[in-house]
């Protein structure tokens, strides 16, 4: 069987994916936050003082990478690490004023990243789009090392 990079369905994922971070990252070049920053501040406005370990879980990256984008964005005046009550070795990290009030810049630049690569694509289209990309996501979330069977080796050419 003969096998096409730029028709595989993981080749298109991977290079559309990097389109659309480096596209972010012009974005957000203008307010001197990267793509990884922004990614943990949208945690932090979705659930503020939560423990570095859980935005290492939600964001899927390992502890000190977590560690290294935290020390930036403190150096930036966005972000603060405080003790978790009955746990100092624990850090809560919390968002400072300024961290807030990002929302209301970073949001609109990282929309209009958005929509120049949905443009033509209707809401319908988006939603679907949506739906199709988090069932890969957990399927693959789901599987365990060695687990590939034969039947998944063929889907993935299809």
């Amino acid at each position: 069987m003969e096998f096409i990079l730029d028709k595989s369905l993981g080749y298109i994922i991977s290079k559309t994916s990097h389109k659309l971070k480096n596209d972010l990252t012009k974005g957000l070049s203008a307010y001197d936050v990267t793509t990884e920053q922004w990614a943990l501040l949208t945690r932090l406005w979705e659930h503020d003082g939560i423990s570095q370990r859980e935005l290492s879980e939600r964001l899927y990256k390992d502890q000190p990478t977590i560690t290294r984008i935290l020390d930036k964005l403190e150096q930036k005046g966005l972000v603060v690490r405080r003790a978790a009550p009955g746990d100092r070795r624990c850090f809560l990290v919390c968002l400072t004023e300024a961290g807030k009030q990002m929302k209301d810049i970073l949001v609109p630049a990282a929309n209009n990243s958005l929509d120049r690569a949905l443009k033509g694509f209707t809401q319908e289209e988006q939603e679907q789009l949506r739906v199709l990309l988090d069932r890969i996501w957990h399927n693959l979330e789901g599987m365990t090392v060695g687990q590939n069977s034969d039947s998944h080796a063929a889907k993935r050419h299809q």
